[in-house]
């Protein structure tokens, strides 16, 4: 009798669990599909991604990957319901790439995003002060490697400010090229440095609410935006790119050569005869 009723009840179990044979046939396992329209905007010791948002109607949010190259090895390093992210892991000077994935409620994950997405950090700074070099030659100057206001014929001055009457410049060396980008809302309106339209005369009239981009003497890549211009001052903020840049496009100067003191004459000759 005991023997039929664990037989019994051992049926049961087994009929219950099995209401479906073709259970698999209802699992959800089709993963979201890959995010698109990804970009990313550079900011200090931190980078933030965008991308479109998906449309699936079980989509649980997105999986966040990177790595050191391209084809290289990526770890997941976040997960967000928003389609943006914000890596405050990321660090000045190194370049990062990234994927991202999307993934549904019942686990399924897309393939990494297709997007090449990959930047580098860089420092900025805010409500920085220079002089006009003709009245405060000492304090006229900055030097973006070092982050720090210096004359305007020191060595490594990157650029100065210059009243000509009542117009205001921002000069740089034949060895260093600047380009006024037009008026911006912030300092990251302005994402990637051109590669043309440099300024031929080495300086550039400043407006307030217009991003500048400059191509420094030895081979980086630096930006700033004017806030304030008075007849004696300018106040910027500014980003510097510590990674060199394409030797391709533009060779690296040695200050030592003396050029730069070439480079020193011809600028103040230009100055003088500016119309």
């Amino acid at each position: 009798m005991r023997k039929s009723l664990v037989l019994l009840t051992l049926t049961l179990l087994f009929s219950s669990c099995v209401i479906d044979p073709d259970f698999s046939r209802h699992y959800d396992r089709t993963p979201p599909l890959p995010p698109r329209n990804i970009y990313s905007i550079t900011g200090d010791n931190w980078i933030e991604l965008h991308w479109q948002h998906n449309l699936e109607s079980d989509l649980k949010g997105y999986n966040i990957y990177r790595g050191y190259s391209y084809s290289g090895k990526y770890i997941l390093i976040g997960f967000t319901e928003k389609n943006y992210f914000v890596d405050f892991t990321a660090r000045n000077g190194t370049t990062y790439y990234y994927a991202i994935t999307a993934i549904d409620y019942s686990g399924n994950e897309s393939d990494f995003s297709y997007d090449v997405i990959y930047d580098t950090p860089r420092p900025e700074g805010y409500n920085q002060t220079i002089f006009d070099f003709r009245r405060f030659p000492n304090t006229s100057g900055y030097d973006f490697s070092s982050y720090s206001v210096v004359p305007y014929n020191d060595d490594y001055c990157d650029m100065f400010f210059d009243n000509d009457n009542g117009k205001y410049y921002m000069v740089v060396y034949d060895d260093t090229d600047i380009q006024d980008m037009g008026p911006t809302v912030d300092i990251y309106d302005i994402d990637k440095a051109p590669i043309s339209g440099w300024s031929p005369t080495k300086d550039v009239r400043l407006y307030v609410g217009h991003t500048y981009v400059v191509w420094t003497w030895d081979n980086h890549f630096a930006k700033f935006r004017v806030k304030n211009i008075t007849s004696e001052r300018v106040v910027f903020d500014w980003a510097y790119q510590l990674v060199e840049g394409n030797r391709e496009l533009k060779s690296s100067k040695n200050i030592k050569t003396g050029t730069r003191e070439m480079n020193k004459e011809k600028v103040f000759e230009r100055i003088k005869n500016r119309k």
